[in-house]
């Protein structure tokens, strides 16, 4: 039901509304000589209808208070795709390929060096990849995307 601007204000409309007005000073919509302006124009007010014309300019709720609607996620961690997980489980397989390049490389350089052709690297290699490979075939849903 719609408030009747014609009703007579109390001193708790007024300080409500002096509360509001405060509230959008601190955020910057009104400067402080505004702000007195219209202190002065609430503690006066007789009706309703009077509290509503100080205010009827200002928004009632900041916009960016709002909660975030459910169709757009907040987060990049939820994004369709992956988001976050996604990019962890390629920094992880970077780091997988990195570090097993490494290890073939020095394995390549001993064996032709030194003439031990035995593939130590695959200790390395092999372990973690079947981790990694069952991270990503049997974790979460969002995970495996």
């Amino acid at each position: 039901m719609a408030l009747n601007p014609e009703i007579r204000a109390s001193d708790a409309d007024r300080d409500r509304v002096a509360a509001a007005l405060r509230e959008h000073c601190a955020q910057g919509r009104i400067g402080v000589d505004e702000l007195n302006e219209r202190l002065d124009l609430a503690y006066r007010a007789r009706t309703l209808g009077d509290l509503q014309k100080v205010t009827s300019d200002l928004p009632e709720e900041d916009m960016y208070e709002l909660p975030v609607p459910a169709y757009r996620q907040s987060t990049p961690a939820h994004r369709p795709g992956g988001g976050l997980q996604r990019t962890g489980m390629r920094a992880g397989w970077a780091t997988y390929a990195s570090v097993n390049l490494v290890c073939f490389v020095v394995w390549l350089l001993t064996a032709v060096t030194a003439g031990a052709w035995y593939p130590w690297w695959i200790w390395v290699a092999g372990p973690w990849g079947a981790l990694m490979l069952a991270g990503q075939f049997f974790g979460r849903g969002e995970e495996r995307r």
